[in-house]
């Protein structure tokens, strides 16, 4: 699939011109703030990862739009506030492709992927950032954070040397998680369990498996499963209130042995 210069220029130039246009004219968007799209941009970027998980090609390419235009929208803001322009966003992002890619514009040399990475990170230092963690989003869910924090140290040299080692510092927070408990000491339990779930995270990476795409695939699969369940008790003209925890277990296992059946 190639695209045309001109036409792509064209379409460009057409979403640029729409957005002044309703800027203008549209009560609703004349009234927007960089505060109040803020929200709504954070909706539209989970709604480009689902869409990015079903690998729905089609929902990708409306979700990019999606958040296409509100990175048009901050921009037409920022242009009417005399901030920043179009040219300024673009230029600057180009600029920091082009300094942040030596081994592409330079005459450094790396061997892989993870060399580009502790090249990325050792130029943000350069560049002023006091922390190699001073990039990680205040805002980020909690398991998105603890994956990029554990990625950005990894590139300083503060890593395992082996997920055995990991795993062994899973057994470790488990065993203190355990002591708290006996306890009863809400505030410990809930610091251990943290330590828990933040090894648990640095073990999936040492297995090349992304923890949240991992945790949200087993959320879809509950929620499916559970439907399932809820369909098959009306069909039965039962009530999932009415029935024991034994019976909804037996229809569960039932369920959960010809999902992985009709998988084969």
């Amino acid at each position: 699939m190639q695209e045309s210069p001109a036409s792509l220029q064209e379409s460009f130039f057409l979403l640029l011109s729409v957005m002044d246009e309703l800027r203008e004219k549209c009560p609703w968007d004349r009234k927007q703030t960089i505060q109040s799209l803020r929200p709504m941009t954070i909706e539209e970027t989970y709604e480009l990862g689902d869409a990015i998980l079903k690998a729905d090609w089609n929902l990708l390419k409306e979700e990019l739009g999606d958040l296409f235009l509100h990175i048009i929208f901050y921009v037409r803001i920022a242009r009417e506030e005399n901030k920043f322009t179009l040219e300024d966003v673009l230029k600057a992002i180009t600029e920091k492709l082009i300094i942040r890619h030596p081994h592409i514009y330079g005459d450094v040399e790396v061997r892989n992927e993870e060399e580009v990475k502790k090249n990325w990170e050792k130029l943000k230092l350069k560049e002023g950032k006091e922390s190699v963690l001073s990039g990680v989003p205040v805002g980020l869910p909690a398991l998105v954070k603890a994956i990029r924090i554990q990625e950005k140290v990894k590139q300083v040299g503060f890593e395992w040397d082996h997920r055995e080692q990991v795993y062994e510092k899973i057994m470790e927070e488990l065993q203190e998680l355990q002591v708290a408990v006996k306890e009863n000491d809400a505030s410990a339990m809930e610091e251990e369990l943290g330590d828990l779930l933040f090894s648990v995270v640095n073990y999936a990476r040492f297995l090349k498996v992304d923890a949240d795409s991992a945790l949200e695939r087993t959320n879809l699969k509950f929620i499916n499963r559970f439907q399932l369940l809820e369909k098959e008790v009306r069909s039965e003209g039962k009530n999932l209130q009415e029935m024991s925890l034994e019976e909804m277990d037996e229809l569960w296992n039932a369920i959960k042995k010809r999902n992985k059946e009709n998988s084969k």
